[in-house]
């Protein structure tokens, strides 16, 4: 059983910064990489960031392309995903998701095999 929780989220004004964090229990994580998706209210869940758990190696949508960064500390099986100048339409539940390609590139929520229950942001205007 694999458990993915998810914490960071919260209310911050147009142009500010939040962290997400997500830890990962219950396997050995060396061989997956990571992912962040979002849901915005009535849009379909898409991808933000992945990074290859071993190597390092990172992708991001387009949308957050020099906004977000995320990262990883191995000895705390945990993934963050640092957002700075967040506009209101960051809006969303942030989900952390795991799988095993070694691909790092956009991804949808259909190649996932672990996923979090979210955790909302709301950017203000």
């Amino acid at each position: 059983q694999v458990q993915l929780v998810e914490s960071g989220g919260g209310l911050v004004q147009a142009g500010g910064s939040l962290r997400l964090s997500c830890a990962a229990s219950g396997r050995t994580f060396s061989s997956y990489t990571m992912n962040w998706f979002r849901q915005a209210p009535g849009k379909e869940r898409e991808f933000v960031a992945r990074i290859r758990w071993s190597g390092g190696s990172t992708s991001y949508a387009d949308t957050v392309k020099g906004r977000f960064t995320i990262s990883r500390d191995n000895s705390k099986n945990t993934v963050y995903l640092q957002m700075k100048s967040l506009k209101p339409e960051d809006t969303a539940v942030y989900f952390c998701a795991a799988d095993r390609s070694l691909r790092v590139v956009p991804t949808t929520p259909a190649n996932m095999d672990y996923w979090g229950k979210g955790t909302l942001v709301t950017v203000s205007s």
